[in-house]
């Protein structure tokens, strides 16, 4: 089973001349204590076109050392990854080969790379003899292993410093002070294996070309949209990791995505977009399942622990927790499951076709000023008429129907702001910010009424069990109450997003 470590460190260029300076001056340390010199092997493992490497993760199988094994890497922030580890097996295991999935698809991974290190490594230590880093000199040895360059080779040294586990990021400040008094500095590549894929390359060295800054309505949504793709595929291997809120995220970025194709369909070819929007639809309905419990969850827990103990009757927190258990039995390895199926990764393959080849529209030519705000004040024309239509509705299921209309509408108009926001700048974000606000409100009416129909299951099952039902009703109540003020809020918030002003500065 793979285990997961987050891993802070710096590199540094070296030489095999380099001497270490007196590191006992940095600030923290007390004593270096050497240990010795250990022989590394590992193999990097990707695509043939390197899409790993592409999105700066590595995968590699390595022995020698005290953590020999499969080990991913996936890039957290500069210095940062969170490396998960499998143990040592001639194959790749299961669990790692889904947390690449959303990259390689069904590329074949294999061999790409060999890296041999002789490592001396020190232990950097505190006045109580708690380790704080480890700083390691590395003599690397890379072979390349694919068709194009297979052979090629390239050497150079290097100095790692790796951060200690629940330890200060200072330590590695003071320690790099002194390394660049001594003349040492930062190295250029962010890994060894980005090194040596750059100098083991055949013929001249490929210079990436900066992409070019957004000029047309065409330029700006693109960038919208690629930002929202990329944003599924990383978050693809957290949600199969279930870390906190990237079911939730992901789900954003797909419900982003529809919206945008739907925004600017005077942009990008309908024909195109409305079936990957379908697919879309569904993936956002399957990452729901769960997150939707989730937030009923910490609703009603939130509203039980506010109550006094007086007024709570009977079992109702062991109650909830069994409904939440049940009703969520399953729901992540559903999840994998969709992520794992052939309906997502085509899907996926969709979105890479959207984007090698836009269906571009002729207004895409047009400057962002000419086409950009009018989708946008399109977008809050409809919810305008969905927000006129539920303030006219009498207090009840009609009108809670369509404040959640009026919701959805929101969501797509606010969207639509941020992705203009980049062209049209502070009015974009003001706006944006104005229907969120709009947004809030009818998304906590929205809650408060699912949350009552799962109140009402609640007490109906208390009572039949033979339990007090009494404190499920308080908290219907309470919901109630809730929703009332929500309604009492919205013409006032939404006067703020209504403002004609507002509207006209999109359009300068």
């Amino acid at each position: 089973m793979a285990d997961s470590k987050r891993e802070i460190e710096r590199k540094y260029e070296a030489t095999p001349e380099t001497r270490l300076p007196d590191l006992t001056r940095a600030a923290g340390v007390s004593a270096v204590e050497h240990r010795g010199l250990t022989e590394l092997d590992a193999v990097y493992y990707d695509t043939a076109d390197l899409r790993l490497a592409a999105g700066s993760l590595t995968l590699r199988r390595r022995t020698g050392g005290d953590d020999a094994g499969w080990h991913l890497k996936f890039p957290v922030s500069t210095g940062i990854r969170d490396e998960i580890r499998a143990p040592l097996a001639d194959t790749l295991p299961d669990d790692l080969a889904g947390l690449i999935r959303s990259r390689v698809r069904d590329a074949e991974v294999a061999p790409v790379m060999r890296l041999r290190s002789a490592r001396d490594v020190c232990h950097l230590l505190d006045g109580k003899g708690v380790l704080l880093a480890e700083l390691s000199t590395d003599e690397v040895h890379a072979e390349r292993l694919t068709e194009d360059g297979r052979g090629s080779t390239a050497a150079w040294t290097e100095i790692e410093v790796e951060l200690a586990d629940d330890r200060d990021p200072a330590v590695l400040d003071a320690v790099e002070r002194r390394l660049r008094k001594a003349g040492v500095r930062p190295a250029a590549s962010p890994s060894k294996l980005a090194r040596a894929l750059a100098e083991t390359a055949p013929g001249k060295p490929r210079r990436t070309k900066e992409p070019a800054s957004p000029r047309t309505a065409g330029d700006h949504v693109l960038a919208y949209v690629r930002h929202q793709i990329a944003t599924v595929i990383d978050l693809d291997p957290a949600v199969r990791r279930g870390l906190p809120d990237s079911v939730h995220r992901m789900r954003v970025a797909t419900r982003r995505l529809r919206s945008a194709f739907k925004t600017y369909r005077k942009v990008l070819d309908r024909t195109v977009t409305d079936p990957i929007g379908a697919e879309l639809k569904w993936l956002a309905a399957e990452l729901g399942v769960d997150r939707d419990q989730e937030v009923l969850d910490e609703r009603l827990r939130a509203r039980i622990d506010a109550l006094p103990g007086t007024l709570v009757l009977g079992p109702v927190s062991a109650r909830l927790t069994v409904s939440s258990t049940v009703r969520r039995a399953g729901s992540r390895r559903r999840v994998v499951s969709v992520l794992d199926g052939k309906r997502y990764l085509d899907l996926l393959e969709s979105l890479d076709a959207l984007l090698a080849d836009p269906p571009l529209r002729s207004r895409a030519a047009r400057k962002p000023a000419e086409v950009l705000p009018r989708a946008v004040t399109r977008d809050y024309a409809r919810l305008a008429t969905r927000v006129a239509r539920a303030l006219e509705q009498p207090p009840g299921e009609g009108r809670d129907l369509a404040l959640h209309e009026a919701r959805k509408a929101a969501k797509r108009t606010r969207y639509a702001a941020e992705a203009a926001r980049p062209a049209l700048g502070r009015p974009a974000r003001t706006f944006a910010k104005r229907v969120k606000a709009v947004q809030k409100v009818l998304g906590d009416h929205q809650d408060s009424v699912v949350a009552r129909d799962a109140l009402r299951t609640l007490a109906a099952r208390a009572h039949g069990a033979g339990e007090s039902a009494f404190t499920w009703g308080l908290l219907y109540g309470q919901e109630e109450a809730a929703a009332a003020d929500r309604e009492r809020e919205l013409p006032g918030i939404w006067a703020r997003a209504s403002e004609p002003g507002l509207r006209a500065a999109l359009k300068r």
